[in-house]
């Protein structure tokens, strides 16, 4: 990554992942929309363990989300300046900024949530 359209392309890479993780937390909240719902029913007593069950899933995702996209955000600045300036990213900068850690982070997260929420659906 020795180019500014290298940082360029970290840039839009983390204005997407942010993007999605937006729309993970709209999801998150239709599924918590759900389990008010389904607690509301007259089968409460026999699903209750299943339902904090995934509202404390939800609560651990949308942590994960906040501090990832914190941090993404960031990052995401950061490398826009650096390319309105046409710096160039060594790879000593590179690792220095952690890029490759936040996007190792980023697919935890994204395996986790995706677990999640095909155990919800299912549910």
């Amino acid at each position: 990554m020795a180019i500014a359209t290298s940082i360029l392309k970290l840039h839009l890479q983390y204005r997407l992942l942010i993007s999605e993780m937006n729309a993970d937390i709209n999801v998150l909240r239709i599924f918590e929309d759900y389990l008010q719902e389904i607690l509301s029913s007259k089968y409460k007593s026999e699903i209750k363990k299943r339902v904090e069950y995934f509202k404390s899933n939800f609560i651990q995702l949308r942590k994960e989300i906040d501090d990832l996209r914190d941090e993404m955000h960031k990052k995401k600045m950061k490398l826009f300046l650096l390319s309105k300036e046409n710096t160039v990213l060594d790879s000593k900068s590179f690792k220095a900024d952690n890029h490759k850690e936040i996007l190792k982070q980023f697919k935890a997260y994204r395996k986790k949530f995706d677990k999640i929420k095909k155990e919800f659906t299912r549910f």
